[in-house]
């Protein structure tokens, strides 16, 4: 005999609430809404590998619950009907101050899992190569001492500190492709 808890909602029901309680998707989701569908289905996203004409990389300084901190490819996920072109640039835009002209194809894609979670735990990641259209927000520059989250730097090579999660990324950082 199947019984029914009296706490739990028909799924229906739920489902009506969430969308009521999220707003427009295409402006971003509240923060318990993006977790639960990090859980439910992989997310896209784009990061942007930006290079200078000494070859140095643009990496800004991440630090979160899910990542830890390290440098990073700025990067964001895509959002519900949004293209990839929009994406790169409210990145750049959002992370690096400055507009970017981006390549019409990926370099790469890579399929990432965490394998110790399942929040923010699969993503599909699309590397596009970018060319800054100004220079880079200085206020947003890392000078000295200890980085501060979403401060920027060229770096001749993969630093120390990459966040795993962008270990795929080294080669080009190094620059071998």
């Amino acid at each position: 005999m199947v019984t029914e808890r009296m706490d739990k909602l028909p799924l229906g029901d739920l489902t009506a609430k969430l969308r009521n309680s999220i707003g427009n998707p295409r402006e971003g989701l509240p923060k318990e809404a993006f977790l639960l569908v990090s859980e439910l289905t992989p997310l896209i996203n784009v990061d942007l590998l930006v290079k200078n004409n000494q070859g140095e990389t643009l990496l800004t300084w991440r630090e979160d619950e899910y990542y830890g901190p390290g440098w990073h490819v700025p990067g964001g996920i895509v959002r519900f009907k949004e293209r990839f072109s929009a994406r790169i640039r409210a990145v750049a835009k959002n992370e690096l101050g400055v507009p970017v002209q981006a390549d019409d194809m990926p370099l790469v894609m890579n399929e990432v899992m965490a394998a110790h979670r399942d929040v923010r735990g699969h993503f599909i990641s699309l590397l596009y190569r970018c060319h800054l259209l100004g220079a880079p927000a200085r206020h947003l520059e890392h000078v000295h001492g200890m980085p501060k989250n979403g401060e920027w730097k060229w770096h001749a090579g993969s630093p120390d500190n990459l966040l795993p999660a962008h270990e795929m990324y080294r080669k080009y950082i190094d620059g071998q492709t």
